[in-house]
C-alpha cells in the first residue's frame, strides 16, 4: 500500500509520472482491481503484482512520459502469451500525473491509511523495537508505547511512539479495532494490559509474550480478580510460538507480525459477514 507521504515525495523526485492502475480485473491476478503504482522515467513505487505483467506496464509506461502522451489503456491475458500462468486477464490504465490527479491520489491513500487498523505495541525493548521495524511495513497504524521515554528513541518513520504512565488506559480509549502485543520490562504491567484488552470484544488480537509459566500465572491472576475464565481462549502467547523456541527478537517479531495479520484478515472477514444485505446486494467472501 502506498502512503500519503510515499506519493507526495515520488511527485517531488518525478515531476513526469504516470499512474498505472488496475481497472479490469477477470479471473485470477497478482492484485485486486483499483490497485495502482506510479511510474516515473527512473524510479517506481507500488506494485500492480510484478512479474511480466508489471515489466510491460514500467516499460510502456515510460514510453508514455517519453512520447508525451497523455496515456494509454493495456489489455492484458496473464497466460503463456506474456510468461504468465495467472490465467486472468486485466485492463491496466495509464495517465499522466496532473496536479489534479495527484490530489486524487493522495486523497485515496489518506482514505487507505485512515482506514488502517490500530496496532498497540506495549514495550520499547529488544522485542518491541524489532516488531516496529517489522509491522511498519504492513497496512496498519502502529503505537509503539513505554513508560520509559528514553526507550522510544529510534524507532522508524511511520511508527507513532507514545510515553505512558498507566500503559493499561491506552487500551481502554484505544479505537475501535484494535490489537494489542503485550511485552512490558513487568510483568505486572503485562498482566495489567491484558486484563484490559481481553475485556475489549472488538479487538481482533491480544498477544503477550512468555512462557508456560507465565501463562499459568496469568490464567490465575485473572480469574482471582474476577476475570471471565473463556476470554483466556482469546489471548495468543507465547507469541510467534510457531518459531519453535526460536528467541531472536527479530524471529518472534517476524512471526508474531504474521499471526497479528492473520488474526485482522479473520475479523475483518467476519465483519464482513456480520453485515446485513442492503438494498439487494450480497457482499461474497471468499477465501483463499
Amino acid at each position: 500500500m502506498l502512503r500519503p507521504t510515499d506519493i507526495s515525495a515520488f511527485l517531488a523526485r518525478n515531476p513526469a509520472a504516470i499512474v498505472a492502475e488496475l481497472t479490469l480485473v477477470r479471473g485470477s491476478s497478482p492484485r485486486e482491481e483499483g490497485t495502482f503504482m506510479l511510474v516515473g522515467a527512473a524510479d517506481c513505487i507500488g506494485t500492480i503484482g510484478g512479474g511480466a505483467l508489471e515489466h510491460m506496464v514500467v516499460e510502456r509506461g515510460r514510453q508514455v512520459i517519453r512520447e508525451g502522451s497523455p496515456g494509454d489503456e493495456l489489455d492484458v491475458p496473464l497466460g503463456p502469451e506474456i510468461g504468465q500462468c495467472c490465467g486472468g486477464r486485466v485492463t491496466v490504465s495509464m495517465r499522466i500525473i496532473d496536479r489534479a490527479k495527484a490530489t486524487e491520489l493522495i486523497a485515496r491513500a489518506e482514505v487507505e491509511e485512515a482506514a488502517q487498523p490500530n496496532v498497540f505495541v506495549f514495550g520499547a525493548g529488544h522485542v518491541g523495537q524489532a516488531l516496529a521495524r517489522s509491522l511498519v511495513l504492513l497496512p496498519l497504524k502502529v503505537t509503539i508505547v513505554d513508560t520509559r521515554a528514553d526507550e522510544l528513541a529510534g524507532l522508524p518513520a511511520g511508527v507513532a511512539a507514545k510515553v505512558a504512565a498507566m500503559p493499561e488506559a491506552i487500551v481502554r480509549h484505544a479505537p475501535q479495532g484494535s490489537a494489542y502485543i503485550i511485552l512490558t520490562h513487568d510483568h505486572a504491567l503485562d498482566f495489567l494490559i491484558a486484563q484490559e484488552a481481553l475485556g475489549r470484544a472488538d479487538c481482533p488480537y491480544v498477544g503477550m509474550i512468555g512462557s508456560k509459566t507465565k501463562r499459568a500465572r496469568f490464567a490465575s491472576w485473572f480469574k482471582a480478580e474476577g476475570g471471565d475464565p473463556k476470554l483466556l481462549e482469546r489471548l495468543v502467547m507465547p507469541i510467534g510460538a510457531d518459531g519453535l523456541g526460536d528467541k531472536r527478537p527479530e524471529v518472534i517479531a517476524a512471526l508474531a507480525a504474521a499471526e497479528l495479520m492473520v488474526h485482522i484478515g479473520r475479523r475483518e472477514v467476519e465483519n464482513l459477514r456480520a453485515r446485513p444485505v442492503t438494498e439487494g446486494r450480497v457482499s461474497a467472501v471468499h477465501g483463499r
